[in-house]
């Protein structure tokens, strides 16, 4: 016969219990496995590293398999890259909406709609129970951005869980996630057809050309991504996590004349410096006479995408974000 428990027995028995209880009460959002997985190159025809690793893919593709999972590698505008130009008529990254998808053909209809038509009719419907489960979209930047995440929707659990795990797996490599949801600046992107989306940016890199580094950090982050999306469908309880990400607030034009022309260019001080803070005062652009335009913004601000190649046609010369956080709760398949 055992005696009284001790202070010290009763303390424990309560920390235990109160330890078991946080562990059964923890909310699980059950998903349904992932089981068609696509990943797109050459949504833009001169960002190769995305066009290198789907061609290589499709004729070898053992290196993207995952038992139970289809993985679809892509080439997403055959035209544009065969011409190694970033599109044939219009930005096949910016049509994936209700209008364009529901264009009817006619023979003058831009290139890049009718192929987001395909597109959608391959992987999708958009927003349909049909639709593909998970896609990567891969594409390159000029821009000092490193190894970004896209993402665009702040509460779907499943990519705020895989952007987590990829994070981790890349450490100790800077792994920036850029969340692209904004009232007001709708991307419509090529990616958007399938249910879960991520978009993998990776640079510098000049458009048209290919590096090795590059092209090794954009494989091992899509290898990352399958790996999570094997071990969901197997059953891998990922418990709640919060990652910190950049989200966008606000697209900046570099400084013009009153013909439309650029008038300074990125102050030397700012080039390279993604996701480095800007804070009132730091120089912005410099003019060819050599006046230095500063930010005179109160709030301290991450500016991405400087000095983009691709985006001085979009009148675009970096983007500020702003750093939040995102949760999610735990999931399982």
């Amino acid at each position: 016969m055992t005696g009284p428990l001790t202070d010290l027995e009763i303390l424990l028995n309560m920390q235990f219990l109160k330890l078991l209880n946080s562990m059964t009460s923890r909310t699980v959002v059950h998903k349904p496995p992932v089981r068609k997985v696509a990943i797109f190159g050459g949504t833009h025809g001169n960002e190769l590293s995305g066009i290198y690793l789907v061609k290589h893919w499709q004729e070898y593709g053992a290196e993207i398999q995952r038992t139970g999972v289809e993985v679809k590698p892509f080439i997403s505008n055959p035209r544009a890259v065969k011409k190694c130009t970033r599109y044939i008529d219009c930005d096949l990254n910016r049509v994936f909406d209700p209008d364009n998808l529901g264009r009817t053909v006619v023979e003058d209809i831009p290139y890049e709609v009718r192929r987001a038509q395909e597109i959608n009719h391959i992987f999708g419907p958009k927003g349909s129970d049909d639709a593909y489960d998970l896609i990567f979209d891969l594409h390159n930047t000029t821009s000092n951005m490193g190894c970004t995440l896209i993402l665009e929707d702040s509460r779907d659990d499943f990519t705020i869980q895989m952007s987590h795990y990829i994070k981790n797996a890349l450490a100790p490599e800077r792994c920036p996630i850029l969340l692209i949801e904004h009232p007001t600046l709708k991307y419509a992107t090529t990616r958007s057809v399938a249910k879960h989306l991520v978009g993998v940016e990776v640079g510098p890199q000049p458009h048209g050309v290919v590096r090795a580094d590059i092209l090794e950090k954009m494989r091992k982050t899509v290898k990352h991504g399958l790996d999570f999306v094997h071990l969901f469908n197997k059953g891998k309880e990922f418990p709640p996590c919060t990652v910190e990400v950049y989200k966008i607030m606000e697209e900046v034009d570099y400084p013009r004349n009153k013909n439309d022309e650029i008038t300074a260019i990125i102050h030397p001080k700012l080039q390279d410096q993604d996701w480095q803070p800007l804070n009132k005062g730091d120089p912005l652009f410099l003019t060819l006479d050599g006046e230095v335009i500063a930010y005179k913004g109160d709030s301290t601000v991450y500016p991405t995408f400087i000095n983009e190649a691709a985006y001085y046609e979009k009148n675009q010369a970096f983007v500020k974000t702003v750093k939040v956080k995102l949760t999610a709760e735990c999931i399982r398949s």
